[in-house]
């Protein structure tokens, strides 16, 4: 099967240099060309729905519409009408026809995000459509064939979901068809500088700001961080941090409390280990000059070992 190149088309990138991205990358080239559906997971900010632009604009129907519906948020009611239309007098204030997201996909790409939110009444709805690929308009009475292919998001654990009886086991398998996981930012931290330089060249357009990028120890730090709100936790603090510096490069003193704490902690845990090692070399005759290293030496010591280390990774 011949596959998609990312450089070839105007396809959203995705951004990064870590193995795992690579993989994503490759996966997506992979993945465009089948028109079976998809199930992307991972957790929250990972680039799930980013992923789903990239392999809808890869595809040989990139031409064609991509929606998306958000399973989590519209009540029930709502949902099945945006999702299948409805014929005029369908229900009250029903007074036009209007065709739903599955119709208007057409022959593209419709993103059901958040599929595990859906109840098991629209689950089973969903079942019939995929089973059989036709549906029809709430109201309505003529059979619509379903031409769109189907990718679903999800942040939620669905085997869990299918032992607890939430989720439809059936349903389960039909979107399981071609699994995605995307890995945390924490798993791919060579990412994480790439991005941060990507989200800061891009706010700095949207904030009319020169961003003169980031100082080698700020780097040092986000690199050291475990962003648990992933990709999009890093593009608010980029971005809070360009408004912090007015104009001038980010720098520690610009990053937020809980990443300026990842430092605090290593300076701790190398403070504790050349305190070992003075103690070894000073023995235990030599109290007013252990009491002089714990105070100031050691913490110094320890700081300039994490600037260091901060500079060299800014370098790499």
């Amino acid at each position: 099967m011949e596959q998609a190149s990312l450089t070839e088309t105007p396809a959203p990138q995705w951004v990064g240099k870590d193995p795992a991205s690579r993989k994503v990358r490759e996966a997506a080239a992979r993945l465009a060309s089948t028109p079976s559906s998809l199930l992307i997971r991972g957790e929250s900010g990972t680039g799930k729905d980013l992923l789903a632009q990239i392999i809808h604009y890869l595809g040989p129907n990139r031409g064609e519409p991509l929606l998306k519906i958000d399973c989590a948020t519209l009540p029930d009611g709502l949902l099945e009408s945006e999702l299948f239309g409805y014929e005029k007098g369908a229900f009250t204030g029903a007074s036009g026809t209007k065709p739903g997201r599955l119709e208007l996909a057409g022959h593209g790409t419709l993103v059901l995000d958040e599929v595990a939110a859906l109840t098991s009444a629209m689950q089973a709805k969903l079942l019939r459509v995929l089973d059989q690929r036709t549906f029809e308009r709430l109201g309505g009475t003529n059979l619509l064939r379903l031409e769109a292919r189907i990718i679903a998001l999800t942040t939620a654990d669905l085997e869990r979901a299918v032992r607890e009886g939430a989720f439809r086991d059936d349903l389960y398998h039909r979107l399981n068809v071609v699994p995605v996981t995307l890995p945390p930012l924490r798993e791919r931290r060579g990412d994480i500088r790439p991005l941060a330089e990507h989200f800061l060249r891009r706010l700095a357009r949207t904030h009319r700001s020169r961003g003169r990028g980031f100082a080698p120890a700020a780097l040092a730090l986000l690199e050291r961080y475990d962003f648990p709100g992933n990709a999009r936790e890093l593009r608010n603090i980029v971005e809070r941090a360009l408004v912090e510096a007015e104009g001038a490069r980010i720098g520690p003193q610009h990053l937020p409390d809980a990443v300026r704490r990842v430092e605090r902690n290593i300076v701790i845990l190398v403070g504790e280990c050349l305190l070992r090692h003075f103690q070894l070399l000073l023995g235990a005759g030599a109290l007013p000059i252990r009491l002089l290293t714990v105070r100031l030496i050691i913490p110094a010591l320890a700081r300039r070992v994490i600037q260091r280390g901060g500079r060299a990774i800014g370098q790499q």
